[in-house]
């Protein structure tokens, strides 16, 4: 079946898991809309298909106001064959040309400028120009819809440079101000905080599985679950804050409050959390896969939506993998505790939490590597040689030889890290899993994942590694599939 059919059949049915995946552009309306879109569907005669809203923009549609495409899941970062195209959304989705050009991302990229164009429009039919237009413009239309901020914390919020060039995007492209759309929102999501948005994902999303693994990892006094909520203290242009996540199951949705967070940060932070709770990852393509290999295909069965968590830093997640090594993730956790609660620095709860201080446990965020670089680490119980190689690193990412940057090959950084003493295979894979969300990436030594397979005889690394062959690219996530399977393993 070709494309253009799938995809047709999907827009007539309205098929959900093709939301976010691709858009329709109405011919004879001038917009364009999600596959799911509750109107009734226009002739195939009239309707075009774009792999993303970028493209849809270019090609001279508006978005529809009743479907609402800004609250369509995001297209996974890794979506189409290309690497480059993969890195390069990460980037975007990080602001890089905010105050970048196209240039300076293609060089970050390791390729020209023109290829770089010729990529983005391969894949997503759009320009990497147009692609950072559209998410600051969706993202505005998301914070209009479900905030009370005033416009011009909006603006500001959304990226625009000036509160006037934000009412003539949105005049040029809905036909309608910016204050005109609010008054006719849809009413907002009750969300606790004074600032808080809601992240669709894209379905099945097993947030049970992933708030369990989070609260088994999650280091005292910098990150807490509780009442079915994450909630971890963060550094936002050096000023602290916490981000508060909690699920909407039925607005398939992920409610993000924002605690003392200044509004300039707020779509850094956004996309930051969709890429820690992996709220993009195509579900149903990963299970497809995974599901050929029979002790997988057993464990889907009553196992959906599974996510592989990211992080808010690469150099934390860094050191709790040290922390990790032969050791259980209750004492890894425990020394976590011990080193934030040392050298951290500590935070005051922001006022919309003050109210909750007796429950919480948030007092500090996690020390950077110019701290650790010089740590002694004495009376936490940390054996030396683990004591040794946090400084490494530490001094490794303070020279600037080590960086958890989206845009390089995550081959080439498993390879810089290996190359410090006390780094090993495993420990790499596992921050290259969910630091850079690579999806591909596998710790095939962990002692987890070598019991989980094991079937009436002892695994080996090197026969788990040719298993898993048949898994890519999705063994990051066969990965977590496995260690679901077991108590208190990975990581």
């Amino acid at each position: 079946m070709q494309q253009h059919e799938i995809y047709e059949r999907a827009r007539l049915s309205r098929d959900a898991r093709f939301d976010g995946q691709f858009f329709v552009g109405v011919r004879t309306t001038g917009i364009y809309c999600r596959p799911i879109c509750p109107a009734v569907p226009p002739k195939s005669e009239n309707v075009a298909f774009y792999p993303s809203a970028a493209a849809a923009c270019e090609a001279g549609f508006r978005p529809c106001l009743r479907c609402r495409p800004e609250c369509a899941p995001g297209t996974p970062a890794w979506s189409g064959t290309s690497t480059t195209v993969r890195r390069g959304l990460r980037l975007i989705s990080g602001g890089a040309l905010d105050d970048g050009s196209i240039e300076q991302l293609a060089e970050r990229l390791g390729v020209t400028s023109r290829h770089l164009r010729r990529l983005f429009s391969k894949h997503l039919g759009a320009s990497p120009l147009a692609v950072a237009h559209t998410q600051r413009l969706h993202f505005a239309k998301r914070l209009i819809d479900q905030t009370n901020l005033p416009m011009t914390h909006v603006a500001t919020a959304a990226g625009y440079g000036s509160v006037r060039r934000f009412n003539d995007t949105f005049r040029k492209t809905y036909g309608r101000s910016p204050r005109d759309l609010r008054r006719d929102r849809i009413e907002p999501f009750d969300c606790d905080s004074a600032l808080s948005v809601r992240l669709p994902y894209r379905q099945p999303f097993d947030w049970a599985a992933l708030l369990e693994f989070l609260r088994g990892r999650a280091t005292p006094a910098a990150e807490q679950v509780i009442g079915g909520s994450y909630l971890r203290t963060v550094l936002v242009d050096d000023q602290p804050g916490v981000i508060e996540c909690r699920h909407d199951e039925p607005g398939a949705s992920i409610c993000l409050s924002l605690h003392g967070i200044a509004t300039p940060g707020v779509f850094n932070v956004v996309q930051r959390v969709r890429e820690i709770l992996d709220l993009d990852a195509p579900a149903v393509d990963i299970e497809e896969t995974l599901r050929a290999d029979e002790r997988l295909g057993e464990l889907l069965k009553n196992k959906h939506g599974i996510r592989v968590p990211g992080a808010w830093d690469g150099f934390e997640l860094t050191v709790r993998a040290i922390l990790g090594q032969q050791v259980s993730v209750k004492a890894a956790t425990t020394l976590a505790g011990r080193i934030v609660r040392r050298y951290g620095s500590p935070v005051d709860l922001p006022a919309s939490l003050a109210g909750r201080a007796d429950e919480l446990d948030l007092g500090r965020v996690f020390p950077p590597a110019q701290k650790l670089a010089r740590a002694r680490f004495n009376r936490i119980g940390l054996v030396r040689s683990r004591a040794e190689t946090i400084r490494r690193v530490a001094s490794a990412v303070v020279r600037g030889d080590i960086s958890f940057d989206s845009a390089q090959d995550p081959l080439a950084f498993c390879e810089a890290l290996t190359s410090i003493r006390g780094i090993g295979d495993w420990t790499a894979q596992y921050v290259a899993m969910r630091a850079l969300k690579y999806p591909d990436a596998f710790p095939a030594s962990d002692l987890g994942l070598l019991k989980a397979v094991r079937s009436t005889r002892k695994t080996s690394a090197v026969e788990l590694e040719r298993r898993a062959e048949s898994w890519r690219p999705w063994r990051a996530y066969a990965a977590m599939l496995l260690w679901g399977s077991l108590s208190g393993s990975g990581g």
